[in-house]
């Protein structure tokens, strides 16, 4: 793709990487098989080459987003699928986070608009607000009929009943049974611990039952994936500094073999540290050093050399592949052997390349396309007649739980189960 930036535009290193990124594209049209909107809408702009346009002609121009520019970069879920699709590998993902992050800066909004982003990114980030927040909304949920169809969309998501803190995400070390193989930190995230603490509670018993020592650090807290994904760059790099020192610390003090990440939206935008800090010359080096010991928990349960300890019922498990694990970090059979060894069967969801829907808080603020696409996503798993359902990500999870009818629970609670460790809560029989 030609391009025709200007001089003093490509002087800045994020437009210089957006206008090499922009040339790589050739216009195939590959990427529109498998763009979740696009397969819904048929509306060229709400394809990856249709806004890969759009950000060209908005970069190029350097002037404020305009409303339709904004509109269309609005729908796409970031989901990368089409990144694995690309024959030429435009690294899609990071230039519709900097258009994103141009929007956010430039775009006029209305009031409503960015007060639902600017609420958003304030309060996931943030355990104690977040659970305050939570313990309010159900005193409205009762008469969320008679209230705005875009405050009904933020409620119905919401569990019915929120679990106690758990002491398992206070920082802490947790010695491995037996030989220790290995020493790990444990992200425990934002929202994920104050909606369902059972995820980080499996995940730990399964680390330490199978030789890892268990770190959870003081000063670590969100990735930063919520405030980056909603344009705010500089909020997003003041939690990914955060985490990024409190590990680098511990890595240069005491030795960490690897950050393991049980979100896998999580684990992408922490994986890309090494990226996003690539001009920082304070953060660059303990970046890096994080980037490189990022891991899903699939892949280190792999290393641990897993196996299950007791017979398992004969389940059907339809695996959802969450778009950050299968596109963002390209990690698609490791899942599915895990299944496989624990005693289950592994059953892989048709159309499993397209998102559910959630992607963050896309199925907050685009519901009408979210929920298009959960109903497609339902009727596929639902054509596998599983027992359960299992997923790497817990955004997918709760989104596929407002409407599923089978059991929806992390890998990790199928992984612990099945190595020793109780039965899961939602498994309900």
């Amino acid at each position: 793709m030609q391009t025709q930036f200007s001089l003093t535009a490509l002087a800045d290193p994020e437009m210089a990487q957006s206008e090499k990124i922009l040339r790589t594209c050739v216009h195939c049209g590959f990427c529109l098989a498998t763009c979740p909107t696009y397969l819904l809408t048929a509306n060229e702009l709400d394809s990856p080459r249709g806004r890969i346009y759009l950000i060209k002609e908005m970069f190029e121009k350097n002037v404020s987003a305009d409303p339709r520019t904004t509109y269309h970069i609005d729908r796409c879920l970031s989901c990368l699928s089409c990144m694995t699709t690309c024959p030429s590998s435009v690294d899609y993902m990071h230039l519709v986070d900097h258009a994103r992050a141009f929007i956010e800066e430039t775009a006029s909004r209305s009031i409503s608009q960015r007060f639902k982003r600017d609420i958003l990114a304030f309060i996931l980030p943030r355990p104690k607000i977040f659970r305050a927040v939570l313990r309010l909304a159900h005193f409205i949920m009762p008469f969320q009929a008679y209230l705005p169809k875009n405050i009904r969309s933020f409620l119905s998501p919401l569990p019915k009943k929120l679990p106690p803190p758990s002491l398992a995400d206070r920082p802490q070390i947790i010695p491995a049974q037996g030989d220790r193989r290995m020493r790990v930190a444990l992200l425990s995230g934002c929202a994920q611990t104050v909606i369902d603490t059972t995820i980080n509670e499996a995940t730990i018993r399964l680390l330490t039952r199978f030789g890892a020592e268990v770190i959870i650090l003081e000063g670590v807290g969100c990735c930063g994936a919520v405030a980056h994904h909603l344009g705010k760059v500089e909020q997003s790099y003041q939690l990914a500094r955060s985490n990024i020192k409190a590990w680098k610390h511990e890595i240069d003090t005491a030795g960490l073999d690897y950050i393991v990440v049980n979100a896998s939206g999580c684990g992408t935008t922490i994986k890309d540290y090494k990226f996003l800090f690539r001009e920082d010359p304070e953060m660059r080096e303990g970046a890096a050093a994080v980037s490189e010991r990022a891991v899903d928990i699939s892949e280190v349960i792999n290393k641990l050399d897993y196996k299950n300890t007791q017979e398992m019922p004969k389940l059907r498990v339809a695996y959802h592949s969450a778009c950050s694990l299968q596109h963002g970090q390209k990690i698609t059979h490791e899942p599915y052997d895990l299944i496989e060894r624990a005693g289950f069967e592994a059953m892989a969801v048709p159309e499993g390349h397209i998102c559910c829907g959630s992607a963050g808080t896309y199925n907050l603020l685009q519901p009408e396309l979210s929920q298009q696409l959960l109903q497609r996503k339902l009727a596929n798993i639902n054509s596998l007649n599983p027992h359960i359902i299992a997923a790497g990500n817990f955004g997918c999870m709760m989104h596929i739980a407002t409407q599923s009818q089978v059991p929806v629970m992390h890998l990790v609670e199928l992984l612990d189960w099945a190595s020793g460790g109780p039965k899961p809560q939602s498994l309900g029989f």
